[in-house]
């Protein structure tokens, strides 16, 4: 799939993924925090998903999944945020809900030292 920048990433786990295939709609934040209890969701563009995985999900022993999130079909405002204040750099938050109809692919990774 060609990376377009209305494409951003997002690291989920494969029950989070799962349920949200059961229920039409991803609510997982980021590792160990829900939409709910965050307010957003954390994605990530195409340079930045594996700095967030080696930084973030490094000791997850199991495979994540990897969401290509089109920004276009989502219903969820998506804001460019600085995450990094010593750096700038900004990235895509989702205010509310994934629907799974906005995952155009996703990507099985394995753990790092599979």
């Amino acid at each position: 799939m060609v990376a377009s920048r209305d494409m951003i990433y997002h690291l989920a786990e494969q029950a989070h993924w799962q349920q949200a295939l059961r229920e039409g709609s991803y609510t997982r934040s980021t590792r160990g925090r829900s939409l709910a209890e965050e307010g957003f969701v954390h994605a990530s563009s195409e340079q930045q998903w594996p700095v967030v995985r080696s930084r973030f999900y490094a000791d997850v022993p199991e495979p994540l999944v990897l969401l290509h999130i089109d920004e276009s079909r989502l219903s969820s405002r998506v804001v460019h945020e600085v995450g990094d204040p010593t750096t700038g750099e900004t990235f895509p938050h989702v205010y509310g809900p994934i629907e799974v109809d906005a995952v155009v692919d996703t990507t099985l990774l394995a753990p790092p030292h599979a």
